[in-house]
């Protein structure tokens, strides 16, 4: 890995490789970051909720009482 690493910094290339290089880096980072969060956040619980603050707690919002 590191070899590799080292021969793509070495290597010439053009300013459209370059971007290249560091967008697919960029994509593969938060790509996994992303996957990563996905796996390890909790799933909310299905059902009503008791939260009655915020939009939809009132009647303008659409709740009746």
């Amino acid at each position: 890995m590191k070899a590799q690493l080292d021969e793509l910094l070495n290597r010439e290339m053009s300013r459209k490789e370059f971007l290249q290089h560091v967008g697919s880096g960029l994509l593969v980072l938060f790509g996994i970051s992303g996957l990563l969060k996905a796996l390890t956040q909790q799933q909310p619980k299905i059902g009503r909720q008791t939260n009655n603050m915020g939009y939809g707690s009132s009647a303008y919002g659409g709740a009746k009482r």
